[in-house]
């Protein structure tokens, strides 16, 4: 697929998908969706209304009696063929990721068969709402604890893994029982249209997923979160945003899970094996070009090592070949717009600027597409912007540290607490410093922890609840107490 295109995927949704089925926005307009690598424009999609936002809450709540008495094992077998026809076409998503996301083919790729992983999952997890019975301490009575559905759900997903996240909230929302509004990135909404179809034809019945494009995003998610029949919601994203949000869902008291922001260290000791640790970084650094939550966003290495490290990773990041994603040889693509490579290249000037030194890359390249070369930083000053602020880009600042207690203190001097990266040949001091680090996930020489199998989320304003493993499907569930006597 070198020359993928989108008349290469005749059925995919160009407009809302509501109660099973395409409709134009209620004022029939649209927006753009442009391509990163080239900044063209590949095609338009409908642009939703609060109007079409409550239309879509009809449609779940038209659905969600019936898919709430669906037995669980048939919710599973939906879950099911939707991984298996995921799987099946994993190559179309790949490419239609990469063409509106700019990602790499080979990241892309893993996102496609990472994504396809949480139906998998969750249609094994749909059968295991366990609840509890237990004699009360008195002996008065029984304590009966049944897990019910939480109600509708509003998905807002963001446009760095638009396949992953929205599966992520997806398989588990429907394995608990829930039907759901997905609102997916505005940068980004062809991924999430094309899972509609994929879901549609593996017999999600109408209404229970409902996507909803709309570059309003502000005021159609708020209409839905006023709306007294959503019970839920699941957000990744900024903390800026998931603030609003948490606000918003306060006037109705709604369930919130809330994926947010990172800054997450990626700490390297005196004793670690080198060769690992680069490895490891490149993961945790260049995985999707730097657009992620999870990415290493600040090195602290050690002193003794420090120099070595950053000479070497910066051989590495040197060495990738940037270009478009859809390229098959591209392993860097471009960033997904023109805010986003302007924040790297000013947070990258303003490291420069404060006395940082460029070991390699540094520059926004010349030519169309929001490209900005893979960069490593070295000697950067602690009160530099760049190690405050998520780079979402290909961007490493090296910082280094004399020991273990000014690692792990620079480590937790963000407000953010999502992930933590570190490597150490000594197993006892990996876990203690594990267990110091203020985040909700560490990868104790591993620069990846993903894994729909797992709890992932974070600490401080990192957010809230956790996605994957058996607790992504107990955040859409309610727990109701029956105190019972026989």
């Amino acid at each position: 697929m070198a020359d993928f295109s989108l008349d290469q995927l005749p059925d995919l949704p160009l407009d809302l998908w509501v109660g099973g089925e395409e409709r134009t926005a209620s004022d029939g307009g649209r927006f753009d969706v442009v391509d990163p690598a080239t900044e063209g424009v590949l095609t338009a999609v409908a642009d939703g209304t609060v109007q079409d936002a409550i239309a879509a809450v009809d449609a779940a709540h038209a659905a969600a009696a019936g898919w709430a008495a669906t037995a669980p094992r048939e919710r599973a077998e939906v879950l099911r063929r939707s991984f298996e026809l995921m799987t099946a076409r994993s190559d179309q998503l790949a490419h239609l990721i990469s063409l509106e996301n700019g990602k790499a083919l080979v990241d892309a790729r893993g996102e496609a068969a990472y994504a396809a992983e949480f139906f998998r999952w969750y249609a094994e997890e749909a059968v295991r709402a366990s609840g509890e019975l237990m004699t009360a301490p008195s002996g008065a009575n029984r304590i009966m604890v049944v897990r019910q559905p939480v109600g509708i759900a509003v998905l807002v997903t963001p446009w760095n893994f638009p396949a992953a996240m929205a599966t992520r909230k997806i398989g588990p929302a429907l394995a608990a029982g829930c039907t759901v509004v997905l609102k997916p990135a505005s940068d980004t909404p062809l991924t999430a249209l094309l899972m509609a179809r994929i879901l549609h034809d593996a017999g999600v019945p109408a209404g229970v997923v409902n996507v909803l494009p709309a570059r309003r995003s502000g005021a159609v998610v708020s209409a839905m979160l006023h709306d007294p029949r959503v019970r839920k919601l699941s957000f990744t994203g900024s903390t800026e945003v998931g603030r609003i949000l948490l606000k918003e869902a306060a006037d109705q008291v709604v369930n919130c899970s809330m994926e947010l922001g990172g800054n997450a260290p990626f700490v390297v000791f005196e004793d670690a094996d080198l060769e690992a640790a680069l490895d490891g970084a490149m993961v945790a650094k260049m995985r999707n070009g730097g657009e992620a939550c999870t990415a290493a966003n600040r090195f602290f290495v050690h002193a003794d090592v420090a120099g070595e490290f950053a000479t070497r990773l910066a051989e590495r990041m040197a060495a990738l070949r940037v270009g478009p994603g859809t390229d098959n040889d591209t392993q860097v693509g471009p960033l997904v717009n023109q805010d986003t490579v302007a924040k790297v290249d000013d947070l990258v000037r303003g490291a420069v600027a404060a006395g940082s030194r460029v070991v390699t890359g540094g520059a926004r390249p010349d030519g169309p597409g929001y490209y900005f070369e893979p960069t490593v930083l070295a000697d950067v000053p602690h009160g530099a912007a760049i190690l405050r602020e998520e780079i979402f880009g290909p961007v490493a600042p090296i910082v280094a540290f004399e020991d273990e207690a000014e690692a792990i203190r620079l480590a937790n001097d963000t407000e953010f607490g999502l992930v933590s990266y570190v490597y150490t040949r000594d197993l006892a001091r990996g876990l203690r410093v594990s267990e110091a680090l203020e985040s909700g996930m560490v990868g104790l020489n591993r620069g990846l922890v993903s894994d729909p199998a797992a709890p992932f989320g974070g600490t401080k304003q990192s957010g809230l609840g956790r996605e994957g493993g058996h607790e992504g499907m107990l955040d859409y569930l309610e727990s109701k107490y029956v105190a019972v006597t026989w």
